[in-house]
């Protein structure tokens, strides 16, 4: 009882000082407005339920709402504005934990794949593009549908790496292969992609072979780790895949791209990168609900030491673009069509997964519109004649 009444105190004070447009419905029937119109409603289902609220950060708030010891009323976008504003009126810091640095080997890495990837590609379909690319988008204008802007970055990625036909192209991390079907039909490469989900894989493989490019485009169910040879590439790309690498991995993973990648060969790598110079978690304990919901053993490499292991793998650092608020508006898009779809989204994903879907897009909109996290594509090319480069002197021909 002590619990109780303490923290409805807490929220109480919260009231009196006003501004936050949130309510907090308990189960006896009792409200408590944090503001004077709440837009959002947080409801309390049981006593036993507030013992689990003891640290109103982002983390318990998110565990509490997903395993149904708290319920909302009122939009997603909002519901998450206001649960940031009331941790940090508890209290709660910005700055998380530092990376654990999680051992990352073969069966770790595919299990935390599968978890995430392999939940139904039915799931997927409700909320991303008719190509399903599972990344940042990139809006030249702004206004552009979410289709439009996704394809606008695969014109990006292979507009950067220079992709000519008739060249070794690779994928790291293929997603449901997207990128290698756009770069064949598009640009006349021979492209490899390489995944660990097994549902990427099957799709991927099914879509090549409808685009009759089963000649020229090709998906693998590969670590890539275990891609063998050297210099068997003339153009390499890793679209969101290095967040999974984790830290202590980086100069294996650079590594390998250097060592798949023949002389006078161009890479590009886009990965959400950390805003500490430390990688330390940004995000109220945003990052914590991640690691346990979302993404096991992720781990997010500040930019600066991104390019120090890129360097130092033997890869020189040729431009580097910023596209966080490309994934504000992506995830904010994905946010609403996985709204509009709820009931949908049940059936494939079961109301648990759902929740916790819920709250990653609308939550990551939120944290990349704030700079909690921030996301960066890398050009880098491999030369053993430093007089020479692939690349153009100007960024010119990117944008013709």
């Amino acid at each position: 009882m002590f619990f109780h009444g303490n923290l409805e105190r807490k929220l109480a004070k919260f009231g009196a000082q006003g501004g936050l447009p949130l309510a907090v419905e308990l189960w006896d029937g009792r409200r408590i407005e944090l503001g004077g119109k709440p837009t959002v409603t947080l409801r309390v289902p049981r006593s036993s339920a507030l013992r689990k609220l003891a640290n109103l950060d982002l983390a318990t708030l998110g565990k509490a709402y997903v395993e149904g010891d708290l319920d909302l009323v009122g939009p997603i976008d909002e519901a998450l504005r206001a649960a940031a504003a009331l941790a940090r009126r508890a209290g709660s810091s910005v700055k998380g934990r530092l990376p654990r640095l999680a051992r990352h080997d073969h069966a770790r890495d595919a299990d935390a794949i599968r978890f995430h990837y392999d939940v139904s590609d039915d799931f997927y379909r409700l909320w991303l593009d008719t190509r399903m690319v599972y990344s940042c988008a990139y809006y030249r204008e702004g206004g552009e549908t979410l289709e439009a802007a996704q394809e606008a970055k695969l014109d990006h990625i292979c507009r950067k790496l220079r992709l000519a036909p008739g060249e070794r192209f690779l994928d790291i991390g293929c997603g449901w292969g997207a990128l290698v079907l756009h770069a064949a039909e598009r640009f006349g490469v021979d492209a490899t992609g390489i995944t660990l989900s097994e549902n990427q894989h099957a799709l991927a493989s099914e879509r090549i072979r409808a685009a009759g490019l089963q000649e020229r485009c090709r998906v693998r169910l590969q670590d890539y780790r275990d891609v063998a040879g050297e210099g068997l590439f003339d153009k390499i790309a890793s679209v969101g895949m290095f967040e999974h690498v984790g830290l202590k991995n980086l100069p294996l993973y650079f590594d390998t791209v250097r060592r798949l990648l023949a002389d006078g060969g161009i890479a590009i790598n886009h990965g959400i990168t950390a805003v500490d110079p430390d990688s330390r978690e940004v995000g109220l304990g945003a990052g914590e609900f991640v690691e346990q919901y979302v993404f096991p053993h992720g781990e997010l490499p500040h930019l600066s030491l991104v390019l120090r292991e890129l360097s130092a793998a033997g890869l020189e650092v040729m431009d580097v673009e910023t596209l966080r608020l490309h994934y504000a508006r992506t995830l904010a898009e994905w946010s609403r069509r996985l709204e509009a779809n709820l009931e949908a989204a049940r059936r494939h994903a079961g109301e648990k997964r759902t929740r916790v879907w819920r709250l990653y897009l609308a939550g990551c909109a939120h944290a990349f519109e704030q700079n909690w996290v921030t996301i960066h594509q890398v050009l880098a090319v491999k030369s053993s004649d430093p007089a020479r480069n692939p690349l153009p002197w100007t960024r010119d021909y990117i944008y013709r």
